[in-house]
């Protein structure tokens, strides 16, 4: 039998600590938002991905979309967005898109896809069209795009690049030792690489997320964050892993406050100009935040 030897290991179907209890989503504005992705069948990450914050960030304006379909090309062992074959894509999403934060009156929107290996352009052209049909119809309107690796091909991120995101985020999402198991498809250093290319093409802002409790360490914590600065990058969220079914990998320890206290100050020493670091952070938690 395998002996636990910290009191923060998680046993089987442990419940939840009380840090990480969240309230359903209610009020006015989140009804009237969530009325409204129904109709218009938008793919946001904040559904697919069920995240704890959606009421909140909701409720302040920002949300944001997941373009190219709801089925990636990868199968991450973290990820609750649905694996196989995408569907054909839809020329008419970044309109669909634009009119919609239009509607919601959205003052900042941050953008996401699935990966789209299955594409020649693996979705860039797509993600181009949809930012500037974003910006024709809401010039008021920042954004973020939460962009895939792109396998690392640079003619695929200069597209992002030339459309001028106020902010271009690439998710490490865990340690270099454990990349194979929950990323499965990507490559650490090929996220690195991406996020410095990126800085070096003159993006002003870049930012950089990792989930905890899938098994890593507190030095390769450490030592992922110092690679990401090393990467130029200058906005970094750090959340607790929540496993979305059985079916993914399961959490293997619970983050406490106290430890996450500690990567925030961690990542400010290091010189990150923002840190978002408590156990319900997600890659676009206070995303209006990062801007500035």
């Amino acid at each position: 039998m395998e002996t636990k030897t910290a009191s923060n290991i998680l046993p089987e179907r442990q419940a939840k600590p009380k840090w990480l209890r969240v309230k359903l989503p209610t009020g006015k504005k989140y009804t009237e938002l969530r009325g409204l992705v129904d109709k218009y069948n938008l793919n946001t990450i904040c559904t697919s991905g069920s995240c704890p914050n959606m009421g909140e960030c909701w409720g302040e304006g920002t949300a944001t979309f997941m373009i190219l379909g709801n089925i990636c090309t990868r199968s991450c062992g973290f990820c609750g967005v649905k694996t196989g074959r995408p569907e054909t894509v839809d020329w008419d999403e970044p309109e669909k898109v634009a009119r919609s934060i239009k509607i919601m009156g959205i003052k900042h929107a941050v953008l996401t896809s699935v990966d789209r290996d299955d594409l020649k352009d693996m979705g860039s052209i797509m993600w181009a069209e949809t930012v500037k049909a974003v910006r024709r119809m809401n010039p008021e309107t920042t954004l973020e795009t939460l962009i895939p690796d792109f396998q690392g091909i640079t003619k695929h991120i200069d597209r992002i690049i030339e459309v001028a995101p106020e902010v271009v985020s690439h998710n490490i999402e865990t340690v270099r030792r454990l990349t194979r198991e929950v990323r499965i498809q990507a490559k650490y250093d090929k996220s690195m690489e991406v996020l410095n290319y990126l800085k070096n093409s003159g993006q002003r802002r870049t930012k950089s997320g990792i989930m905890l409790g899938l098994g890593e360490k507190r030095e390769e914590v450490i030592q992922t964050l110092e690679d990401l600065r090393k990467n130029q990058v200058d906005v970094v969220t750090i959340g607790q892993y929540l496993q979305p079914s059985k079916k993914h990998l399961p959490v293997k320890q619970f983050i406490t406050p106290d430890q996450f206290a500690e990567y925030e100050k961690i990542g400010l020493d290091l010189g990150f100009r923002h840190v978002e670091s408590s156990a319900l952070v997600r890659s676009s938690y206070k995303a209006q935040k990062h801007i500035n």
